[in-house]
Order: C-alpha cells, then structure tokens, then sequence
C-alpha cells in the first residue's frame, strides 16, 4: 500500500521534470488535492502556471482543460448548453470545460461576477444546474484560479467571500538564477509534458485519503491552531478575521501535512507550515490600514506561543 509520503513524492518527481525548482509549489497543491480543495494561484504570466497544471493533471492521470477567462465569458461557456439534435429530434446536453479533473481558470478575475460565480458554485457543490436539470461533476476535481496580482484594468475583483472559498492562495514566483539558466539547453516543456505518464491511479487516491483520516491531533495543537485564528479576528488592523471554513481548511492542510511526513498526529510545525497559504487571502485588512495581510499573519505566527513553549 502506498503511504501518503509516497503518493506526494511520486507526484512531485513527476511533475518537477517540468517545472524547475517549485517543489514545495507542488506539495501544496497536492495537499488542496488530497483535501478536495481549490487553489488561487497569483503571479505574473510566465512564471509556468499552465504547465504546472498541465503536468499535475498528467501525474494522477486525469483531464485537463483551461478556460481563458475574458468579461464577454458566460456562465454558460464553463458549464454547457442543450442544444437540438435534429437527427434525434431532441435537446441533448453539451457538457462544457467544467466537466474535467483538473481545470485551470485562467485570469479568473477578468470575468464577470456573474461568470465567476457559477464557476464557484460549481467549485462548492461539485455540481451545475442548467435549464433547470443537475449534472454532477467529474472526480477527483479541482481547479485552479489564477489572477494578475499586478494589471487591474478590466479586472472583476473577487469579493472576499468568494477569495473565502478557495483552500489555498499560492505564488510561484521567479526561479533562482541557476535554475533559469538550466532551461535554456532544455527540451520545449510541452515535449516534457507529452512523456509524463500518470505515476498514481484514482485508486491511490483514495487510500492516500483513507490515511490522512487516521491522522490525530491533541489538545494542544488544536488549542494552538484556534489561538492563530482568533488572534485574526481580535487583531485590530484585520477588518474581518479568518471563518470557522478557514478553520477547518488550516486543520486539514497540518493533518496532510503531517502525513507527507510521515506521521499519523499532527505537531505545530505542521500548522505554521500551512497558516500563510491557507489563510492570508481570508483576511480583510480594516479600513484605513495599509498593512500586508501576509506580514500581519507572518506577525501572529512570531508573536503566538506553541504549546512546547509552555512545557
């Protein structure tokens, strides 16, 4: 049987033949996958989101689509359309780029938020409703949602309770010199991409998720895991602090966390390691303040005791 530390570790070989350097980028997105979350991925273009996806969806075996998102994008166009078959004599469903495993939602805030919240509510109930009848959707399921942290013009801004629903916000970033360099006597990634085979199947999956149930965490840790939360909601320069969702979500990231580790019980390391992907982009910064929600939770996690410190 193949352990969760396993699973992780096949996938991030895999998918590190394609993207350089971003070993931890993977990991993290993994541990969305795993929980049955979404990631929001911020960054500038072509720092390798696309192919980063691609090679993930391409490591578990599963279909991939990407949707460029542009404001004259319908809801429609992301679930699908009935449509006459003449030759059947009656309406049959089309099903749209929704129905796949891995979805990449390209510069998701350059839709309307109209078109953005039937992709979320896709996102939450794993499901679509058109012209009044429910397809479910495909599993395993997760999309990711990118968005230009820099360009604003034409944008749609997520509102915070919809930036609330997804598991993650992560950043690529720029690769180290050494790693840029490297790739300029590579292969095209896209012949790197059409080699990888699937290294785990829905099967593993499934006991990679059986195991991380088994994963336990005392008192203290749970204790120290609301300690950060209502340190976000008691802060005053944080307008609105993190959700009972974003609660749940960090005590999912420590005990997948803890299981790519190896263990099956949860210590604080694993929750400080998950706090500032799992909940930065929870947080509203209250008027007037010009503070970093980052540097305001990097802060709470400096200035929060673990349970160790009282022993």
């Amino acid at each position: 049987m193949m352990t969760v530390k396993e699973y992780t570790d096949r996938i991030v070989q895999n998918a590190g033949r394609v993207i350089i350097g971003k070993d931890e980028t993977i990991r993290q997105i993994v541990i969305c996958f795993l929980a049955g979350g979404h990631v929001l991925l911020e960054d500038l273009p072509g720092t390798g989101k696309t192919m980063l996806l691609r090679a993930f969806a391409k490591s578990i075996g599963g279909d991939f689509k990407r949707i460029q998102f542009t404001p004259d994008l319908l809801p429609s166009d992301l679930t699908g359309i009935h449509f006459f078959n003449q030759k059947e004599g009656d309406f049959v469903f089309r099903k749209g780029p929704v129905f796949s495993n891995v979805v990449l939602a390209d510069e998701i805030n350059r839709a309307t938020p109209r078109t953005q919240s039937a992709l979320l509510e896709a996102m939450e109930e794993r499901q679509v409703s058109v012209d009044g009848v429910t397809f479910p959707l495909d599993e395993p399921f997760i999309v990711m949602g990118t968005q230009n942290p820099v360009e604003s013009y034409g944008t749609f801004p997520l509102p915070e309770a919809q930036l609330d629903r997804f598991f993650m916000r992560l950043s690529l970033g720029y690769m180290e010199r050494a790693q840029e360099i490297s790739l300029m006597g590579r292969r095209d990634a896209r012949d790197i991409i059409g080699e990888l085979q699937s290294v785990v199947s829905p099967a593993d999956t499934a006991e990679a998720q059986k195991e991380i149930e088994r994963v336990t965490a005392s008192e203290d840790v749970k204790a120290y895991l609301m300690d950060l939360i209502e340190a976000t909601r008691s802060n005053a320069q944080i307008g609105s602090g993190v959700s009972a969702r974003g609660t749940l979500a960090l005590y999912k990231a420590a005990r997948i966390r803890a299981a790519m580790s190896g263990r099956n019980y949860v210590i604080p390391e694993d929750v400080k390691q998950e706090a500032l992907p799992v909940l930065t982009h929870r947080l509203l910064v209250a008027p007037g303040s010009h503070r970093d929600p980052v540097r305001l939770m990097e802060r709470i996690l400096i200035e929060t005791k673990v349970p160790l410190e009282n022993v």
